[in-house]
């Protein structure tokens, strides 16, 4: 007997643990769950989102494992869930409208749609004007009149505001 055991065991040849000689049984589903879990892992380092819908393929695969599916099915659910997930994302980004540049987009810069009151202008379309507690160098926007009076930013190009009369402006 190896070892002290505390309670009568049942294990062959009187020993009190596993023998370390067994090999460990991995399932296939086992393996399904390690992918998508290095799935995952891989997105959070790349932020790629298409690799999570990778990872719900490989998570497919494993419940069909599960089932008790035969490997060919198991692939074959995994690869149409995942191709399949990754196919609908791909057509859900690109059937959405794209965004304005971040020079024009409100979700970007918050300056974007801000009223201003301009002076004056000078000779070359630029200007100085107050905004958020400190003097900016703005410019007009191509196609308006240079005329004082009140203006939106429409764009931020560096750490120049580019403004619009606000009748016009949208």
């Amino acid at each position: 007997m190896t070892g002290i055991c505390a309670l009568p065991t049942t294990l062959p040849q009187g020993r009190c643990g596993p023998d370390p000689k067994d090999d460990m049984d991995v399932s296939q589903a086992t393996l399904w769950w390690v992918a998508a879990g290095l799935a995952v892992v891989a997105e959070l380092s790349t932020g790629t989102f298409y690799l999570l819908m990778i990872a719900l393929g490989l998570a497919c695969g494993a419940l069909a494992a599960h089932l008790g599916l035969n490997g060919t099915w198991q692939v074959a659910a995994a690869a149409a869930v995942g191709a399949g997930a990754t196919a609908l994302w791909h057509w859900r980004r690109y059937s959405q409208p794209s965004s304005l540049p971040a020079r024009e987009n409100r979700d970007v810069n918050l300056d974007i749609g801000d009223a201003v009151a301009v002076s004056a202008w000078s000779a070359d379309r630029t200007t100085r004007v107050q905004h958020r507690g400190t003097g900016w160098t703005a410019r007009l926007q191509p196609g308006f009149a240079a005329e004082p009076g009140p203006h939106k930013v429409v764009a931020v190009e560096g750490n120049w505001l580019v403004l619009a009369p606000t009748e016009t402006a949208s």
